[in-house]
């Protein structure tokens, strides 16, 4: 039974689904937003919303910990040139947009976007 079980597998075995969250991450960092199925979109949204929160302060323990999140240095250094703009926000640095099915399987589409 998966009484209180949080989070979602998403079929993939643990080390999949980490590196999958982390490649939507730096995606979302690099493009400000992307298109996904919104599974993945809502699943990646509290990551990108903690490391956001992270690199509002340009500290080293704070670029130590975002490295070790994302593994990519080009990906660290955007999160600390974006997230200074959301230093006044409390939080909610994501939307997601509902764009309708994929024609292909009829999964549900969704944008994630830093607002």
């Amino acid at each position: 039974m998966r009484h209180r079980v949080a989070g979602k597998k998403m079929g993939r075995p643990t080390a999949q689904r980490k590196a999958l969250y982390r490649s939507l991450m730096i995606a979302i960092l690099e493009h400000r937003g992307i298109t996904t199925t919104e599974a993945k979109a809502r699943a990646v949204q509290p990551e990108v919303e903690k490391l956001i929160t992270l690199g509002r302060q340009d500290t080293e323990h704070n670029r130590r910990m975002a490295l070790s999140k994302l593994h990519s240095k080009d990906a660290m250094h955007r999160l600390f040139t974006v997230a200074p703009a959301y230093a006044d926000r409390p939080g909610g640095f994501t939307r997601i947009v509902k764009l309708g099915f994929r024609k292909g399987d009829a999964a549900e589409m969704a944008r994630i976007e830093l607002v």
